[in-house]
């Protein structure tokens, strides 16, 4: 799995790129700020509850939490189960906010 920084993802997002964004946040926090995506908080991704995101195995998936601790341990998961290409967001939503984006 690699990192993205919240600058790179960025850039992806403002060129349009094809990529997938996956909160893995509970949804409280959600609530609080979000940058879009899907919503499959970890405790679903530990259980392999994944029908959401199933069909985009091919694709750029870039995992996100609020610090970026749990996105990469949903990261690894999603790798076990044959996602091909996995991004974690370093620093999750504090970084994106802390940078103003």
């Amino acid at each position: 799995m690699k990192n993205i920084t919240v600058q790179e993802l960025n850039t992806k997002i403002q060129n349009g790129e094809k990529l997938v964004l996956l909160d893995v946040r509970e949804d409280h926090e959600r609530t609080e700020f979000n940058i879009g995506g899907i919503h499959i908080p970890l405790g679903k991704v530990q259980t392999f509850q994944l029908e959401d995101i199933e069909e985009h195995k091919e694709d750029e998936v870039v995992v996100y939490c609020r610090s970026g601790r749990r996105s990469m341990m949903a990261g690894m998961m999603l790798e076990q189960v044959g996602f091909k290409d996995v991004a974690n967001l370093e620093g999750g939503m504090l970084a994106w906010q802390e940078a103003k984006l």
